[in-house]
């Protein structure tokens, strides 16, 4: 007996115990995402959709590294919706056709057909003055592989702007598309999901960024109304069949708010009474600056709710997510807490914490900012948000290096050069106050100007 419970504790301690190892991973809505096998890059996976397959979930979205006109489809692969890895692009731009310059080809939703072991990709096609208003599809053997591009067309001879694409239980699939003569569109796809075969509803409202979360029975569709890049306040709709009728529409995120200055991408289920919205903050004058807003959404019934947080912990495993940890907030100025080495120096920054920063990161002398004694409650995998500012137009990199550990990471253009925005540093911290962070760059281009840390204490 006394065997048993020991064992049974034991077995309690060491779940606890990696439950804490990643309890302080975070999502940081609005900040510079850094993906790993870019070379220290921000993530181009905008108009996103999202693929499960086994443990890995799957991101695929625009590169807008250069702006609207289409670059690449890329497909970036994480096991905890925090950190994630460029695999590689599912489709490049071509010499001429749809893939060719100066296309438009947005809003990449894959799909994996059961019977033909395809995965069936779908796209907005257009032209720069967005007057062709198509549907594109490609497929391919593998999630993250290299995929066949088959052609585009008007769906039912009508318009096709803004797509998702969402599978029902039974196998059967659907493309969502804005038609701007006549509404959104629900449109049922063939069994091999290459083609559309009737208007299974049809919304008179001028409602784009489509997306379908099924949950409790329910099917609730999101969307955003007709602003051009800029945000609005997004909306839902539910109903018990896809084919109506459907509920009024309704805001799920603070009114006013502009859904937090983002428009829906996607909506993934976390668990019957919570989901993930994920969003674009578009950047028109700088698409490259783009970020993405992803946020919790409460369920209750037929009515959804979405508040704003800074930063959340989503836990995968389990299903569930709790807001930020608290944090301690040593500053680069501060030299109890950093030092400064090969002419990195305090700058002013009227925006920043106490007014300061410091600048003259990297450069060809390797300017650095040390941040020594850094606190952690536990030995544990986490993340840091480094509040910086980037004046530049394009993003800085730089070397971070966490306990003897670097990596690149990426700092994304600030607003005005002068108010902070977030960088979000993934790293083993130890247990204990013994933790060092080093910023610099190796390459002799500059860094960023950092004015803080902002580190979780559990």
């Amino acid at each position: 007996m006394f065997t048993s419970n020991l064992r049974a504790g034991l077995s309690l301690f060491i779940l606890s115990a990696a439950s804490l190892a990643q309890a302080s991973l975070q999502i940081v809505p609005g900040a510079t995402w850094t993906a790993a096998n870019t070379g220290g890059r921000h993530i181009q996976a905008h108009g996103a959709g999202i693929i499960k397959v086994g443990a890995t979930y799957y991101m695929i979205g625009e590169d807008k590294t250069n702006g609207s006109a289409f670059q690449n489809i890329n497909c970036y692969s994480s096991t905890n919706l925090v950190e994630w890895t460029y695999v590689g692009a599912l489709l490049s731009q071509t010499s001429s056709g749809d893939l060719g310059p100066d296309r438009v080809v947005e809003r990449p939703k894959v799909l994996y057909n059961a019977s033909t072991k395809k995965y069936v990709l779908y796209m907005h096609i257009d032209n720069s003055n967005y007057s062709e208003a198509k549907v594109g599809v490609a497929s391919g053997a593998s999630v993250c592989g290299t995929y066949t591009y088959l052609g585009s067309w008007s769906p039912l001879g009508q318009q096709s702007r803004d797509i998702g694409l969402f599978q029902d239980d039974d196998g059967s699939a659907y493309l969502l598309s804005e038609d701007r003569a006549y509404g959104l569109r629900i449109n049922a796809l063939t069994a091999d999901y290459l083609n559309v075969t009737k208007t299974t509803y049809l919304w008179s409202d001028h409602i784009e960024a489509p997306a379908i979360l099924k949950q409790n029975g329910y099917y609730f569709m999101f969307g955003s109304h007709l602003t051009g890049w800029d945000p609005n306040d997004n909306v839902y709709s539910y109903s018990t069949s896809l084919a109506g009728p459907w509920s009024a529409w309704s805001t799920f995120a603070t009114v006013g708010s502009n859904t937090y200055s983002s428009q829906t991408n996607y909506i993934l289920p976390l668990n019957s009474t919570s989901a993930v919205y994920m969003g674009d903050r578009w950047v028109s004058a700088n698409l490259m600056r783009s970020t993405y807003v992803w946020l919790p959404m409460k369920l209750s019934g037929t009515t959804i709710t979405m508040a704003n947080y800074v930063n959340w912990v989503p836990d995968i495993s389990a299903g569930t997510w709790t807001v930020g940890p608290s944090e301690t907030w040593p500053e680069a100025e501060d030299t109890s807490s950093a030092s400064l080495a090969n002419g990195a120096v305090v700058v002013s920054c009227s925006g920043c914490s106490g007014g300061k920063a410091v600048g003259y990161i990297g450069g060809s002398s390797h300017g650095s900012v040390t941040f020594n004694s850094i606190s952690s409650s536990a030995a544990t995998r986490s993340t840091i948000r480094v509040k910086y500012t980037n004046g530049d137009s394009s993003q800085r990199i730089a070397s971070v290096t966490v306990n003897g550990v670097s990596q690149s990471l990426a700092f994304l253009p600030t607003e005005d050069g002068q108010t902070p925005g977030s960088s979000t540093l993934h790293c083993n911290l130890n247990s204990g106050n013994t933790n060092t962070i080093i910023i610099t760059t190796t390459d002799g281009s500059w860094g960023p100007d950092v004015d803080r840390l902002m580190v979780p204490t559990s």
